[in-house]
């Protein structure tokens, strides 16, 4: 590997990555914001659009990730990146400067979309452009990015949102500023990033394995030439080409659901469902409820916030030296197991009425153990096991099903905390986990170390 152009290699995957950075941060922002829009729009007693304000992204989401797989492979992996480069920095703008509650809406639905193309093609570009010594790492550094958008997101609700740990009544805080334009500010923060993104994108090449499935060869060399010299260009040639004459030279969904290509679209989808039923991100969803439950007042509530971004951020670096060495299987089972052990400690704490720094401690724990397991690895594990032929829209149907798996466990959990109480609900998130980590033991590969040639020859034959 010392003819890689390990510069060149880092900045693509760099760029592109910051797809994640952007997702991560559109993601969280909206639970800073909401006390005060809600009060700018009028919407404080009106569950419905509540509930429509927090969700329409989500639904943006499955449209986005719908789309994403068809148009990576008619339009190629970088236009799309582009794409939603673009469409991040118009909604970024707009949600901010809504001044109804239609154009904020619509706002964010687009912002949807550009999460749900992002999501799943970010990690499938570094995939098809990484050699496969460092995939996982890099794949991994998409990860990073989303919890650093996470992680910015929460700190600058923090700061913009400070006055409210303050105590403000009801009346002096809807005539606050942050009522007024800060709200906005929190939104207009992902326009920076959306910008660079966009700029940066315009300077990366495009996947070789896109061009040598469409017949631009003399394209596909140049590229893997600068990424590792003629010789590691002519093998990888060599390969690709291989594997695609082997496969069926029809794509798309009929040979993605045809026999060969079924129980691998099984295994990516169930693992994208399950990083999301898993539980953990409930606590970055449902702060305050979670906190609350566990004795903490309002004023705690941005600050316990941050920790767990902090937390996030800490483990998805120990994942990414971690994912190359101990492997991804490995570091799946961790996640699916610890998780399920804390889980069941966390819902005896709350049946119990435990309360304060120990309560905090397990849902710190928790994070760690996903940060550096579901969260990272199910990206790399989706941009690996998929055959160059279908992979663009296997990466649309795993990520639809990740985003609907989203959807539906932001949907359930108030009514499961409602009925059930914050106990039981997380006894159920625990059950999952140990159904996963069954269903792992006996499914999931492990990838590490090999070409992505060489996991379609395992996985298909």
């Amino acid at each position: 590997m010392s003819n890689i152009n390990r510069l060149f290699v880092y900045f693509i995957c760099l760029v592109s990555a910051l797809g994640g950075l952007l997702f991560g941060y559109d993601w969280v922002v909206i639970g800073g914001a909401k006390p005060f829009y809600e009060i700018y729009f009028g919407i404080t007693g009106n569950p419905g659009l509540q509930g429509l304000a927090m969700s329409i992204a989500l639904v943006g989401c499955l449209v986005g990730a719908s789309a994403a797989g068809i148009l990576a492979d008619r339009i190629g992996r970088r236009a799309l990146l582009i794409v939603a480069a673009a469409i991040f920095l118009i909604s970024a703008w707009a949600t901010g400067a809504a001044d109804g509650f239609t154009t904020f809406l619509i706002a964010r639905l687009a912002g949807g979309v550009a999460i749900g193309i992002a999501s799943g093609l970010s990690p499938m570009y570094i995939a098809e452009v990484a050699p496969a010594e460092w995939r996982g790492r890099l794949v991994a550094l998409n990860q990073l990015t989303i919890v650093i958008g996470i992680l910015s997101a929460q700190i600058a609700n923090m700061f913009i949102a400070d006055e409210v740990a303050s105590g403000l009544t009801p009346e002096a805080l809807a005539g606050s500023w942050n009522v007024a334009m800060g709200w906005r500010h929190m939104f207009w923060g992902a326009a920076y990033p959306a910008a660079a993104f966009l700029i940066l994108a315009l300077f990366i090449p495009e996947s070789p394995r896109w061009l040598i499935m469409t017949g631009r060869t003399a394209k596909a060399t140049k590229v893997l030439t600068t990424i590792g010299g003629p010789e590691f260009a002519q093998e990888s040639e060599r390969s690709i080409t291989s594997a695609l004459d082997s496969e069926k030279s029809r794509g798309g969904l009929s040979l993605l659901f045809s026999r060969p290509f079924r129980k691998v679209l099984i295994l990516g989808v169930v693992i994208a469902v399950f990083q999301q039923w898993c539980g953990t991100n409930v606590i970055f969803n449902y702060a305050q409820e979670i906190f609350s439950a566990a004795g903490y007042e309002l004023g705690d509530l941005f600050f316990q916030i941050v920790v767990t971004g902090i937390t996030n951020l800490v483990f998805t670096i120990v994942a990414m030296y971690t994912v190359d060495r101990l492997g991804r299987r490995a570091l799946m089972l961790l996640g699916a197991g610890g998780l399920g052990g804390i889980y069941l400690i966390l819902g005896a704490c709350y049946l119990l009425h435990v309360t304060g720094p120990v309560m905090v401690g397990l849902v710190v724990l928790a994070i760690a153990c996903y940060a550096m397991s579901l969260g990272p690895v199910t990206w790399v594990l989706l941009s690996e096991i998929f055959p160059d032929k279908v992979r663009g829209v296997a990466m649309g149907v795993a990520t639809f099903a990740l985003w609907a798996g989203s959807a539906s466990l932001t949907f359930s959990f108030p009514y499961l905390n409602s009925f059930f109480g914050a106990g039981l609900t997380f006894w159920t998130y625990s059950a999952i986990c140990f159904a996963a980590l069954s269903f792992l033991i006996r499914r999931c590969p492990e990838t590490r170390g090999r070409s992505l040639e060489q996991i379609r020859e395992r996985l298909i034959g």
